[in-house]
C-alpha cells in the first residue's frame, strides 16, 4: 500500500488544526486508499503538548491513518541515531542545523522529510499550525485531493487528472514532483500594519526582497503581488493546471512533495521568515512538473505576534528574510541559468552541483545588505513608535545579523552535502528507540 506522511509542525496551540489535520487524513485514506501517516512535530510546553495528544489519539481515525505526535526530545532521539549511522562530519552541528533551539521554519520540515523516509512514506504534504480549511457546502476542501491525484505519476499520465494543462510536451515523460496551492486570508507575513500606516514605507520595505538591479516598475509590479496568496476568493469549485508551477503562486502551508525532498533538504537558517521556500524554485528552475490546484487554505495570525515580544521576534525573522536575499537571489539566478543541468540522467537533482551554486554564493560582497538594514532603519524610523523603537534595537546587532545571514548559508551547503547520507541513513532506523532505550534529550 501506498504510504504518504501528512505533517504538521507546531510551536503553539492549536488544537483545532490537529483534529482537521486529522480529518484530512481520514479523507486521504478512505478517498485514496493510502496509509497515511499523520506526523506532528510538536515543540510545545508539556500542557500544550498534552492536550495536543488528547486530541491527536482520542480522535476516532480509519485504519489507514497511522499517528505519530513528537515531542522535541524524541524527535532528538530518533535525529542522534540518524546522524550517528550516516557517520557524516560535523555531527553535533548537524544536530544543531536540524533541531535547532531557535525558529526555524526549514529545519522543522527537514525533520519531516528525515521521519517520513523511517516510515517508508513516498511523498510529504505539510500544512501549517495558523491556518484552516475552506468550505463548500459545509464540507472541508482538503488540498490532499489534488495532491494524491498527480503526485509522482510522469506528467503525461498525470494529465488526465487535472483540469488544464499548459505543460510543454517534451517534460511529458518527466515525474510530478511538487503538487500546491496557495492561502486566503490575511497576508501571509504581518505587515498589514505597515501598509495601513503609509504605502510608500510599505513599498520601499517590501521591494528589498527584489534583486537591486530590477527596475521601479518590476519591484513594483513584486511589492503588489507579495504575501497575497491567492486573495480573499472564496472556493467554489476545483481548478488544476499541470504545469511548470510558479513559486509565486503557491504556499508552503499548502504543498506536497515526491522526491526531490529525498534529495535537497531546506535551507535550516533560524529566525528567518521564508527559509522554508527554496524547493519551490528548484522544482520550477529544473522544469519539475507540477499541478498548481485552487484548494487554498486560509491563513490567520495568532495572538502571540502582536504581543511586544511576539513582535519584536517577527520583525527580526523579517529583517532576516531581507538580508538572506542576497544570497538566495543569486542562487535563483544561477539555477534558473543552469536549468536541465541541474538533473542527472535519472531526472534526479544533482546534490553535489547545487551545493556548488549555495557556496559560491558566500563569496558575495555585502555592501547590498549593508544597504538594505539602512533603507529598513529610514523606512522604521519614519513609521515611528514601536517601528522606531525596534529600528534602534536593530544597531547594535547590525553586524552579527549580517555575519548570521553569511553563515546560514554556509550551513545550507553544509547540509545540502550531507543529505544522502542521513536519507540513507534514515531509510534504516526506526522511528521509536529501541526497546529499552526511552527517548531522551541530548541538550
Amino acid at each position: 500500500m501506498r504510504r504518504i506522511c501528512l505533517t504538521l509542525p507546531t510551536n503553539r496551540e492549536c488544537g483545532a488544526t490537529i483534529a482537521a489535520i486529522g480529518d484530512e487524513a481520514a479523507y486521504a485514506a478512505e478517498h485514496f486508499g493510502v496509509e497515511v501517516h499523520l506526523l506532528i512535530l510538536d515543540s510545545c510546553e508539556p500542557g500544550v503538548f498534552a492536550e495536543h495528544a488528547r486530541i491527536a489519539h482520542e480522535s476516532s481515525r480509519p485504519p489507514g491513518v497511522v499517528v505519530h505526535h513528537l515531542d522535541e526530545a524524541h524527535q532528538r532521539d530518533f535525529l542522534r541515531r540518524v546522524i550517528d549511522r550516516a557517520s557524516v562530519t560535523k555531527p553535533d552541528l548537524m544536530l544543531d542545523l536540524m533541531l535547532p533551539s531557535a525558529v526555524s521554519y526549514g529545519a522543522c520540515t527537514n525533520r519531516a522529510f528525515l521521519i517520513a523516509a523511517a516510515l517508508g512514506c513516498e511523498s510529504v504534504h505539510r500544512r501549517d499550525s495558523d491556518s484552516r480549511y475552506q468550505e463548500l457546502d459545509g464540507e472541508p476542501v482538503f488540498p490532499v485531493h489534488h495532491e494524491l491525484r498527480s503526485l509522482g505519476k510522469r506528467a503525461v499520465d498525470a494529465a488526465d487528472g487535472v483540469g488544464d494543462s499548459d505543460l510543454d510536451p517534451r517534460l511529458g515523460h518527466r515525474p510530478v514532483t511538487m503538487v500546491a496551492g496557495s492561502f486566503v486570508g490575511e497576508l501571509s507575513v504581518d505587515i498589514a500594519e505597515i501598509e495601513r500606516l503609509d504605502r510608500d514605507v510599505y513599498y520601499d520595505v517590501v521591494s528589498l526582497w527584489a534583486p537591486v538591479e530590477w527596475s521601479d516598475e518590476q519591484k513594483r509590479d513584486l511589492v503588489d503581488e507579495s504575501f497575497r496568496g491567492a486573495g480573499t476568493e472564496a472556493f467554489t469549485g476545483d481548478h488544476s493546471t499541470l504545469t511548470v508551477v510558479d513559486p509565486m503562486r503557491v504556499d508552503m502551508c499548502n504543498i506536497s512533495f515526491h522526491g526531490v525532498h529525498e534529495r535537497v533538504p531546506l535551507p535550516p537558517a533560524t529566525d528567518t521568515i521564508g527559509s522554508d521556500y527554496f524547493l519551490m524554485h528548484l522544482v520550477h528552475d529544473a522544469a519539475l512538473p507540477g499541478v498548481l490546484h485552487n484548494r487554498n487554505i486560509v491563513n490567520f495570525y495568532t495572538g502571540e505576534r502582536r504581543t511586544d515580544q511576539g513582535f519584536a521576534a517577527y520583525q527580526t525573522r523579517f529583517v532576516k528574510f531581507f538580508l538572506s536575499m542576497l544570497y538566495f537571489n543569486h542562487l535563483y539566478d544561477a539555477m534558473a541559468r543552469t536549468g536541465d543541468a541541474l538533473l542527472d540522467d535519472g531526472l534526479r537533482v544533482r546534490a553535489g552541483a547545487l551545493a556548488e551554486l549555495v557556496r559560491d554564493s558566500t563569496l558575495l560582497d555585502r555592501s547590498e545588505n549593508i544597504e538594505r538594514l539602512d533603507r529598513l532603519d529610514a523606512a522604521y524610523r519614519k513609521l515611528g513608535g514601536r517601528y522606531a523603537g525596534f529600528a534602534e534595537s536593530l544597531v547594535p546587532r547590525r553586524e552579527r545579523l549580517l555575519d548570521e545571514a553569511r553563515q546560514d548559508i554556509e550551513d545550507f551547503a553544509l547540509l545540502i552535502e550531507a543529505w544522502e547520507p542521513l536519507m540513507d541513513a534514515s531509510r534504516t532506523t526506526h522511528l521509536a528507540p529501541a526497546p529499552g532505550r526511552p527517548a531522551r534529550d541530548h541538550r
